[in-house]
């Protein structure tokens, strides 16, 4: 399908994208790399009388490894994660997940502020950083503030950013320990049945520290508490996987879909969790 009529907005600069933002209201929308956003203009599923393209604006597009902080730019691309020596050496999973998301082609131009910002249950970024414990800046005209990932997604396609706001930047503590991001989809391009975002720590044979966050299993993506500690304290024996699998069976909420019934997803959700934990402590 093509898009309704729009205007088409390419500011140099931020306080360009924020007065266009301000002067249209819920109206304006802005878009990165647009693999999220141009789809749905297509099918009629969101209304953008007026699209703000940030490709031109300065400042959106560094990755920052500095000591054991990881800064990432709204613009950053996959491709950009994927061939970044620094950021893969400080925090691999990342790169193991963007080689999973889509195609090539998309990678290309698919960039890490439109994965996050969205709030699409699909997406595979939004998981992963809440894995990370990372903080999303967003910038205003009532000026700049951090969210936590984990508090930023509230329902599907819907967050805490308010619409004048722009995401601008992702920020986070380069991980410890192991790591694994797993993914199951029915074909190459395909949003996730289920993926799971995993970083272990270990002191000898015992787990000290555990992140699980899980995609598009929820109308959110979930990082779940309880699963994490299930393994703490922990050898990560048949025992513990099996607690931390039920413990976040009880926090998701699939539902039936083209990807197949409920029964199917949580089943899935629990194959894929588990090989993701044993990767991540083979790893750690």
């Amino acid at each position: 399908m093509i898009p309704a009529a729009f205007e088409y907005y390419r500011p140099k600069d931020m306080d360009g994208v924020l007065s266009i933002l301000a002067e249209h209201g819920d109206d304006a929308r802005v878009m990165a790399g647009g693999h999220s956003l141009i789809p749905m203009m297509k099918l009629r599923m969101a209304d953008v009388p007026h699209l703000i393209d940030l490709q031109d604006v300065a400042g959106l597009s560094g990755i920052e490894v500095d000591g054991g902080q990881i800064r990432i730019g709204a613009m950053v691309t996959q491709h950009d994660i994927i061939d970044h020596a620094d950021l893969t050496a400080a925090a691999p999973i990342l790169r193991e997940a963007a080689l999973q998301i889509a195609d090539p082609q998309v990678r290309y131009m698919g960039t890490v502020g439109g994965n996050v910002a969205n709030g699409d249950p699909g997406n595979d970024m939004p998981g992963l950083m809440q894995c990370l414990d990372a903080q999303f800046t967003v910038v205003g005209t009532d000026g700049e503030r951090t969210i936590a990932a984990r508090d930023f997604y509230e329902a599907a396609y819907m967050t805490a950013r308010e619409d004048e706001e722009v995401l601008t930047s992702v920020t986070f503590a380069a991980p410890k320990g192991g790591y694994a991001y797993e993914k199951q989809k029915r074909k190459i391009g395909d949003y996730a049945t289920a993926a799971a975002a995993v970083q272990i720590v270990r002191d000898g044979d015992i787990c000290t520290e555990a992140s699980i966050a899980m995609t598009n299993l929820s109308d959110t993506p979930i990082y779940s508490e309880a699963a994490g500690a299930a393994l703490i304290g922990t050898m990560v024996d048949a025992a513990a996987l099996t607690a931390a699998v039920n413990a976040m069976l009880g926090d998701i909420d699939p539902t039936e879909d083209n990807r197949g019934p409920i029964a199917f997803k949580k089943h899935v959700a629990g194959v894929i969790l588990r090989r993701a934990i044993e990767r991540a402590w083979s790893r750690a």
